[in-house]
């Protein structure tokens, strides 16, 4: 960064913690919102973006060689005319990452000059473009297109992931249903749950949070429908930079039929298994002196900050005097027995959650209920207890599942049909794959982690959206930003190593 820059920042860091400290204020005889005088003019010269952040972001799918991947994998054009497959592929992904939520948000790039200046681009698509160019994909381009993108992320994970960070891959895997109220959609199809649309497979990378496989299916498709062949994939993939692997997913993608084979590959795994009468008959049947009391873990809390007295629970007030039947949890046991599919050639732990419920209903204990929760895994030096937090925290896939669904709109299938909606939701998911690379060149280990958790919607405000002045001149284009947050120093530090990265 240069001394400049640095001491800009530190001055409006100066002068916005002296205007925001805390003080004493006497009682005010007017509003704190005092403007009046307002007026408007429009800027001859002066020419502005509200992403500046979006020139570090174009930087670095260039110098990770993203662009190039794409144009040379990517075959849907016939001639450039003027376009090329990495100006459309970056136009949806753009679009998402300077906050669109839909194909008509880009004919608001297009009409803005600076937006189109700030990328060096005579012409952007316009939606109607953007849209055909999805309708052109067939399932091998879609398959060309993540690998591209694929390509890049072993280089990445090497280059902001230190060595004890890549002793293992996490690999989640999920389905999730993606509503349409369209009715001329083809590929859709009627859910278990009387919701006509579609239900895209999901299998991210849990260190980094990356979407590493998104697989767009019919509806009406179950969970674990070809599961196994894009797990297989990822495999491969996280085989090139991490020294092992593990899989983890829910009941629906125990999938005994490759035990085996993933076991024989070094492959670890940890799945729910489905409670079954078999095994419940099990689980009642083991000794008394197996089980084990569970001791969930403690929320951690920043050291900086102290944790909050929980409020009155104003709704298991409400259960109670309304006579609400209720059920809570009284203990946790767990135990653990040996269990072999009759798929597999070979036995694998099985662990046992057994849940004591109390059924109330106001003041009143109506009987206890138990419950049996089973998670089979070859994963030797886990405790049971272990087992069961770390299929817990797949629940951590959920959130980057709600990110694509509502903070990315990247499942909102604007499209015709399966294909082409399943290359927009790739299109659009980029935005998120960029912020995940982005994060992964930050220097500092905690604000790398923050960025990575980070949702979507704070991410744009904090990062992308810095208002900045686009000049143009000297064979070069300069982003003079104007704001200022608390995470612009990061955002020029990291730029900066985005700069000297070449990983082409």
């Amino acid at each position: 960064m240069k001394a400049k820059d640095s001491r800009i920042l530190r001055k409006r860091k100066q002068k916005l913690n002296k205007r925001l400290e805390r003080r004493q204020y006497p009682a005010q005889a007017r509003p704190m919102f005092r403007a009046q005088n307002i007026h408007y003019e429009m800027a001859d010269r002066v020419r502005a973006i509200d992403c500046g952040a979006l020139g570090g972001f174009h930087l670095l799918a260039r110098n990770t060689g993203l662009i190039r991947e794409i144009d040379d994998r990517l075959q849907v054009l016939k001639r450039h005319l003027p376009y090329h497959e990495s100006d459309h592929v970056l136009t949806i992904a753009y679009n998402t990452l300077s906050g669109g939520t839909c194909l008509d948000d880009i004919e608001s790039r297009r009409n803005d000059e600076a937006f189109m200046n700030a990328l060096g681009a005579e012409r952007i698509p316009d939606p109607t473009t953007a849209g055909d160019f999805t309708r052109r994909f067939a399932e091998q381009d879609v398959l060309d297109l993540m690998e591209a993108v694929n390509r890049i992320r072993p280089r990445m994970w090497k280059k902001g992931l230190k060595g004890s960070e890549r002793k293992e891959a996490i690999l989640d895997v999920d389905g999730t249903l993606a509503p349409t109220t369209g009715e001329c959609k083809q590929g859709m199809g009627l859910a278990y749950n009387g919701v006509w649309g579609y239900h895209p497979l999901l299998v991210s990378l849990a260190n980094t949070q990356e979407p590493l496989y998104l697989v767009n299916r019919s509806g009406n498709r179950p969970s674990h429908d070809c599961a196994a062949e894009w797990l297989d994939r990822a495999i491969a993939l996280a085989g090139q930079s991490f020294e092992r692997v593990c899989l983890r997913g829910d009941t629906d993608f125990a999938l005994t039929a490759n035990f085996d084979r993933w076991t024989e590959d070094g492959v670890r795994f940890a799945f729910g298994k489905d409670a079954t009468k078999n095994l419940v008959d099990r689980a009642e049947g083991l000794d008394k002196r197996r089980w084990r009391a569970l001791e969930r873990r403690e929320k951690s809390t920043s050291s900086d900050r102290k944790r909050r007295r929980r409020p009155v629970n104003v709704k298991e007030q409400i259960v109670q005097e309304k006579q609400y039947k209720n059920i809570t949890l009284e203990k946790e046991h767990v135990a653990e027995c040996s269990y072999q599919p009759s798929k597999c050639s070979r036995p694998y732990r099985l662990i046992v959650l057994r849940k004591k419920l109390l059924v109330e209903q106001g003041q009143m204990v109506l009987c206890d209920d138990i419950r049996y929760f089973f998670y089979i895994t070859n994963i030797e030096e886990m405790s049971p207890a272990e087992v069961v937090f770390f299929c817990n925290d797949r629940c951590n896939q959920e959130n980057l599942i709600e990110q694509l669904k509502n903070g990315l709109n990247a499942l909102r299938m604007p499209v015709g049909d399966l294909v082409s909606n399943w290359a927009y939701m790739i299109m659009s998911s980029l935005a998120w794959t960029l912020k995940a690379w982005f994060a992964l060149l930050v220097r500092q280990a905690q604000r790398r982690d923050e960025l990575l958790r980070m949702q979507f919607r704070t991410f744009l405000n904090t990062i992308v959206r810095l208002p900045a002045q686009i000049l143009r001149g000297g064979h070069r284009i300069l982003y003079r930003i104007l704001g200022y947050n608390d995470w612009t120093r990061t955002f020029l530090e990291t730029y900066d190593r985005i700069g000297q990265l070449r990983l082409a």
